[in-house]
């Protein structure tokens, strides 16, 4: 999938209510403390995964991706190993906000945790 189709995927009803907290690309710039361009090349090499939200569909990242100031470390090769899997973007959000007993709590959850190993075993196992 190109970085235009990736920027233009619009948000499916429910990713946008598991999701819950969104930021725009100036809010990401702003946590980052860097500028738009370089956020949008995270998002065209994969490190974020955005979809457009609202009426004037803005291009949007979950707010969890981003703590103390950086993207949280394990989410961008947790959202490699979900598009290697054939995930588009709402179903990866989809998988990564869905909240699973036997984790217990959403794989999100389970990587700000540091259980990182059980959410990308979990992943790999999607592609077959």
């Amino acid at each position: 999938m190109s970085i235009r189709a990736s920027l233009d995927t619009p948000v499916t009803p429910d990713v946008d209510e598991l999701v819950g907290e969104w930021l725009t690309v100036p809010d990401i710039a702003e946590a980052l403390d860097t500028d738009v361009v370089r956020v949008r090349q995270l998002l065209k090499d994969g490190s974020l995964v955005c979809v457009r939200r609202g009426d004037r569909s803005v291009i949007s990242v979950p707010a969890a991706f981003l703590l103390d100031g950086a993207v949280v470390t394990k989410v961008p090769g947790l959202l490699t190993l979900l598009r290697d899997a054939g995930y588009d973007e709402n179903e990866s959000l989809r998988w990564i906000f869905t909240p699973d007993d036997s984790l217990p709590g959403t794989p999100m959850q389970a990587l700000l945790e540091n259980r990182h190993t059980e959410v990308r075993r979990r992943a790999q196992s999607l592609a077959f």
